[in-house]
């Protein structure tokens, strides 16, 4: 089937899963700060609703689909193949992840100087309001991967990123949770020749507005395991640093 061209301008992606009450705060200050180029919000949501956010989305004019794979990574995966615009930023839906650090995002990544943009809690002037316990666990896995698949950041396990959609669009994910963020970056960096240029601008990570957390610990840490193994497998048998 042939890829439909790209537009001009900006996807925003959010994942939602009964994230409805932020998405109302989240959505309107999205929009005041991309409203002065040509842009789309793009929320996917759970495969079966489980709450009203497809209202949320008629009422800002922001574009609904649902899922169409399982998971973290099957919602970021559908995101991707429903991107119109040649831009792709995306952002946690809870609120931990604020709008106004998108302009500075931007711009960077449209100096050309960079692949890919991060919003991070780990450079200079970021910081993150996470408890301590959350954070050890965070740098520990962000130095364990950084190192084991040779990227060049900080803070590679968030989701607060820009991308080129063109680039994501040609890039086979296969995990289904968290870990998916490790995989998109690694296999970027293959598909550029072994070399991925991330830049990185300071951020806050707050605590989300409402609800609480979908991620479940034990899982997480077992998915991270394996698929270390399986990412660095990966770089080794590529022949590319």
């Amino acid at each position: 089937m042939k890829r439909r061209e790209l537009k001009d301008g900006i996807t925003v992606a959010l994942l939602s899963c009964k994230e409805e009450k932020n998405l109302k705060i989240l959505i309107p200050q999205i929009i005041d700060t991309v409203s002065d180029q040509d842009y789309e919000i793009l929320v996917v949501d759970t495969a079966v609703p489980m709450d009203n956010t497809a209202d949320v989305c008629r009422e800002y004019g922001a574009r609904y689909v649902n899922q169409r794979y399982p998971g973290f990574g099957g919602a970021f995966r559908t995101a991707i193949r429903c991107a119109r615009h040649a831009t792709f930023l995306i952002l946690d839906s809870d609120g931990s992840h604020s709008p106004k650090y998108i302009p500075d995002m931007l711009r960077m990544f449209h100096s050309g100087a960079y692949d890919v943009v991060i919003g991070s809690r780990y450079v200079r002037g970021g910081h993150t309001e996470d408890a301590a316990s959350s954070v050890v666990m965070s740098r520990i896995l962000n130095t364990v991967y950084r190192i084991a698949l040779g990227l060049k950041a900080h803070d590679i396990s968030t989701d607060f990123r820009v991308y080129h959609t063109e680039q994501l669009k040609t890039v086979k994910l296969r995990n289904q949770n968290y870990d998916v963020l490790q995989e998109v970056l690694l296999k970027l960096k293959l598909q550029n020749g072994g070399s991925l240029r991330i830049g990185e601008v300071p951020i806050t990570f707050g605590k989300r507005i409402y609800g609480d957390s979908k991620r479940r610990l034990l899982p997480f840490i077992m998915s991270y395991i394996r698929t270390l193994f399986q990412l660095t497998l990966l770089r080794i048998s590529s022949g590319r640093s």
